[in-house]
């Protein structure tokens, strides 16, 4: 199972929120790039950017840092989301080195969408979908929708989209430990693979995560936790990897 460090940028800098709310972040560095070295040093194998001013936006902002990201550590698999709208920030994205675009709210707001894209970009499409109470939230966590989680993951999934990365946002940025059986309700509900989010807190969480991993369970993204020292990143991985 694979430990995703996640770098959400605002404003350039490189922050965390507390349950998605823009107002509510936490400084951790004033250069991404080198918190994505950091990590990539750490042994990372694949990095989640997100651009945070993007999703609310509904276009990209931080854009040039995550290409700057991606062209020096091009070995390294990047997935991106935040204000990923279009067919033409995809390619931008793709053209600029990154791996993965993962969509959100445009993913429910207009669903055939997903289907579109991933005939456009076979292999490159993931879903990000952000939840509480088993109901879909869209744009930056503002708004829950009417869309039953593993209803519509099971739709993305039929159109291609190559995981479903899953969020309980009443978890995310509080340390409060992974929502597991939500995960693995979703994980067996569909095939494809699903990257775990929200509430890594330490190695319990990632045992937690590798005992359910064969249902379906690919990764886990960690912010908060690896910034804040309640994980470490090498000994995260180093378990994961024991236990997988």
């Amino acid at each position: 199972m694979l430990l995703i460090p996640a770098i959400d940028l605002k404003d350039g800098k490189c922050v965390r929120l507390r349950q998605g709310r823009m107002e509510d972040d936490t400084v951790f560095s004033d250069d991404p790039l080198a918190v994505a070295g950091r990590w990539v040093d750490a042994g990372a194998r694949r990095l989640h950017l997100v651009d945070l001013n993007g999703a609310f936006a509904g276009k990209p902002v931080n854009a040039d840092i995550i290409r700057r990201i991606a062209q020096t550590y091009p070995d390294v698999p990047i997935q991106v989301g935040g204000g990923i709208r279009d067919d033409d920030t995809i390619q931008a994205y793709l053209d600029a080195g990154v791996s993965y675009v993962i969509l959100g709210t445009k993913a429910v707001n207009t669903p055939h969408f997903v289907g579109d894209v991933c005939r456009e970009f076979p292999g490159h499409i993931i879903v990000g979908l952000d939840a509480k109470n088993g109901k879909v939230a869209i744009d930056g966590w503002s708004k829950l929708s009417n869309h039953d989680v593993i209803d519509i993951a099971q739709r993305f999934e039929k159109d291609g989209v190559e995981a479903i990365i899953y969020t309980d946002i009443g978890r995310d940025g509080m340390l409060g430990g992974v929502n597991i059986e939500a995960t693995v309700a979703l994980a067996r509900a569909i095939s494809i693979p699903v990257i775990a989010s929200g509430g890594i807190t330490n190695l319990e969480d990632i045992r937690a995560l590798c005992a359910v991993a064969e249902e379906g369970i690919m990764g886990a993204i960690t912010g908060r936790a690896i910034y804040e020292g309640t994980l470490d990143f090498v000994a995260g991985q180093k378990l994961a990897d024991e236990l997988s």
